[in-house]
């Protein structure tokens, strides 16, 4: 892991209640390049789990829910069999905060990325 992506996974989440800007494509480009197989779609940060089956998902899905509770910050999760979504978006800004960042790079090391 490189040294960005590690600041960024023992980093805090900061409340957001509107009035500052989203990250801008510079930001969202060095950010991105930190995690694993993360991408920007629709300007949400989105990655796709694949696990070998229900049980192992819904593990996984609980773990994220842990993740948010503590860092009070929420992701979309669209959740399948074997199969989950995770997207990030900072709603009050209607786009990318540092904070979606830093849930992505906890998960990556949730998963052993």
């Amino acid at each position: 892991m490189s040294e960005t992506f590690c600041d960024l996974a023992k980093g805090k989440c900061k409340p957001c209640e509107g009035g500052v800007p989203p990250l801008g494509a510079d930001a969202i480009a060095a950010n991105l390049k930190d995690l694993q197989g993360w991408q920007v779609v629709d300007g949400k940060l989105r990655k796709d789990f694949k696990f070998p089956d229900h049980y192992v998902t819904m593990t996984f899905v609980n773990a994220v829910a842990w993740i948010s509770h503590q860092q009070g910050h929420h992701p979309d999760l669209a959740v399948g069999y074997n199969t989950c979504r995770v997207e990030y978006i900072t709603h009050a800004i209607g786009g990318l905060s540092e904070s979606d960042f830093i849930c992505a790079a906890k998960i990556d090391v949730l998963t052993g990325l």
